[in-house]
Parts: structure tokens; C-alpha cells; sequence
């Protein structure tokens, strides 16, 4: 078990980072959600990986539900990471990629959920309606309804910043 969950980590924590927004909040979420699963295992009938995104998501929900700290935390400047301005182009991209983090924490968090699992982690939306537990169909609204709002929040964006 512990060789499966060392090849899952990377995508562990790109998924506690979607979620998250920001590094240390997603490390603490991904060594939180390790305790859980090697505490109590994983049921036999379960992949590894589709069980640990579900601790995960189910972790995170628990402790942004109790301490809404996290949203708090990352819509901050003063918070967050200093930009690098060396070039324009990386500024640019940094910017861009900030205005995307802090629109994607506007989402709903089902939303929020299954664009990170989709887009980012790349899994089907067939793995994605296993690992949540909801219809396939639900999976394609909720993200189709994510997709969307994310465009309307970054399109200003992109149309002001000439990016």
C-alpha cells in the first residue's frame, strides 16, 4: 500500500492545491488525508487513488466548513507569494494565474471539486462520478456550470490586461 500511495502523492497534492489555493494549506490538507487513510485503510473494494481523492475532498470540506480560514488566507495580498517581475511576459503569466486561483475560489465547492478533478488531475468523468459518488450526469453539469462561470470571471480579465 505504501508504494501506491508514494505514486499518488504528486497527484494528491496538485488536487489539495486546487482545492486549497495555496501550498501550505495543501501540504497540511494531503498529510491530514495520509494520517486518515493509513489509519483506517482502504476498503478492499476501493482503488487507492479514487479512495484518497474522496478523503481528501471529504477532509477538506470538514476543515473549510469549521475554519473558512483557507478562503480567507488566499484572497489576501499581503498573503500571498511575491510576484516576480524580471520579465513582462512572467508577470503577466503570474497575474493571470493568480486571477484564476482567486476566481476558482468563488466557485461552489462541488464545482470547485470536479473542474480540479477534470482539468487538472485529467481523470475521465466516469472516475470522477465513481470517486464523488454522484451520476455521471450530475459530474458533466456541475462542470460544464464551472467552466462557464470560470470564463466569465477570467474573460474581463484577459480583455482589460491585453493578456
Amino acid at each position: 500500500m505504501n508504494k501506491t500511495i508514494e505514486n499518488i502523492l504528486p497527484m494528491l497534492r496538485r488536487f489539495a492545491y486546487s482545492l486549497t489555493g495555496n501550498t501550505p494549506d495543501a501540504d497540511d490538507l494531503v498529510q491530514t488525508t495520509l494520517e486518515k487513510i493509513l489509519q483506517k485503510g482502504v476498503p478492499a473494494e476501493v482503488e487507492v487513488t479514487k479512495w484518497a481523492f474522496r478523503v481528501c475532498r471529504n477532509v477538506w470540506i470538514d476543515e473549510y466548513r469549521a475554519q473558512k480560514v483557507r478562503q480567507n488566507a488566499t484572497q489576501k495580498p499581503e498573503l500571498q507569494e511575491p510576484q516576480i517581475t524580471n520579465e513582462q511576459q512572467a508577470f503577466d503569466s503570474k497575474e493571470m494565474l493568480t486571477h484564476v486561483n482567486k476566481a476558482m475560489n468563488t466557485l461552489p465547492d462541488d464545482q470547485r471539486a470536479i473542474l480540479s478533478l477534470v482539468a487538472v488531475q485529467g481523470m475521465s468523468y466516469k472516475e470522477v462520478a465513481a470517486s464523488m459518488e454522484i451520476p455521471v450526469g450530475t459530474v458533466m453539469s456541475r462542470l460544464s456550470r464551472a467552466r462557464s462561470a470560470l470564463l466569465d470571471m477570467v474573460k474581463p480579465y484577459t480583455l482589460g490586461a491585453g493578456v
